[in-house]
C-alpha cells in the first residue's frame, strides 16, 4: 500500500513515477523543498530499505510545515498516555495523535501532542536495537560499526535516561546496568580475540569455532559477523593486521 500511495502522490504533483526509484527521489526532493530537510534520503516508499533514511528532527520540522489539521489528526491514531506503571492518564489535559511504524530495524512513533486551547506540538521517536534488554545487538560490517556503536552507547550513558525503549522487545528498566554490561560484554570479546590471535595467526571461520565452541553451529554465520566487526575495528587501532588484504577470508595476526 505505501508504495502504490508514493508512487500515486508522485504522479499527482507532475513526478517522474515511471520506477519507485525515481519516484523516491522525487519525494526526496518534495521533503527538502517543503521543510528543509537536509538528512532524507528515500530508495522506495516502504521504509524498509536500509539505503532510505531520514531524522527524528527532519520528520518533525515536515510535521510542523503540515501542521496539525483536522485532515491530518483524523488519519493518526489517538495514542492513550500511560504513566511509569502502565495505567492510564486520567485528566491528563493533553490528547495524541501519532502513526507507528516499522522501518529497517527502527520502530518510529511520529505525530502530534495537542494540548489546552488546541496548541499542538509535533514528535518523533526513532527507537534502534542499540541496547536490548534480552540480547546484545549484532554489528554486522559493512553497515554495522564497532567504533559506532561505543559511540552510541556513550552518548546514551550521557544522556542518564531512566527507562530504554528497544525497538524491539519489553523496556529496560535499569539502563546503566546494561550500558555498562554491553561496553564490558564488547571488551571482553576484545580480550579473547586478542587472546588468541597472541597464540597464533587466525582466519575469522577458527576463531568463531574457537570462541564459540559452546554455541549452536547454526548461529555461528551471525558470530562470524560480530567477530568480523571485532577484527575492522582492531585493525583501525592498530592492534591487529592481516596477511593480505582486509577481508571476511583474511588471516589476522597481531600487530607488532
Amino acid at each position: 500500500a505505501a508504495e502504490v500511495i508514493g508512487l500515486t502522490a508522485t504522479a499527482a504533483r507532475g513526478g517522474d513515477a515511471t520506477s519507485l526509484e525515481a519516484s523516491a527521489r522525487a519525494m526526496t526532493g518534495w521533503m527538502a523543498a517543503q521543510s528543509g530537510a537536509t538528512s532524507a534520503h528515500f530508495v522506495d516508499h516502504s521504509g524498509l530499505s536500509d539505503l532510505s533514511q531520514v531524522s527524528a528532527q527532519d520528520m518533525v520540522n515536515l510535521l510542523t510545515k503540515v501542521g496539525a489539521g483536522r485532515n491530518l489528526i483524523a488519519r493518526l491514531k489517538e495514542i492513550t498516555p500511560l504513566d511509569a506503571r502502565g495505567g492510564e492518564v486520567k485528566g491528563s489535559g493533553y490528547r495524541i495523535h501519532a502513526k507507528t511504524g516499522s522501518l529497517n530495524f527502527v520502530s518510529s512513533l511520529a505525530g502530534f501532542v495537542t494540548g489546552p486551547g488546541d496548541a499542538s506540538l509535533a514528535f518523533a521517536v526513532f527507537s534502534g536495537d542499540v541496547a536490548m534488554g534480552w540480547a546484545t545487538t549484532l554489528i554486522s560490517p559493512p553497515d554495522g560499526d564497532l567504533a559506532a556503536f561505543r559511540a552510541s552507547i556513550g552518548r546514551l550513558r550521557a544522556l542518564a535516561p531512566a527507562r530504554l525503549y528497544p525497538g524491539h522487545g519489553a523496556p529496560v528498566e535499569a539502563p546503566e546496568r546494561l550500558l555498562a554490561h554491553l561496553l564490558e560484554h564488547r571488551a571482553a570479546r576484545e580480550r579473547q580475540i586478542v587472546g588468541a590471535l597472541a597464540e597464533a595467526p587466525a582466519a575469522m571461520p577458527d576463531l568463531v569455532a574457537r570462541l564459540y565452541g559452546d554455541v549452536d553451529p547454526r548461529l555461528h554465520p551471525a558470530a562470524a559477523r560480530n567477530v568480523l566487526a571485532h577484527l575492522i575495528d582492531l585493525a583501525a587501532r592498530g592492534k591487529v593486521r592481516t596477511q593480505g588484504a582486509l577481508a571476511p577470508e583474511a588471516r589476522f595476526e597481531i600487530a607488532r
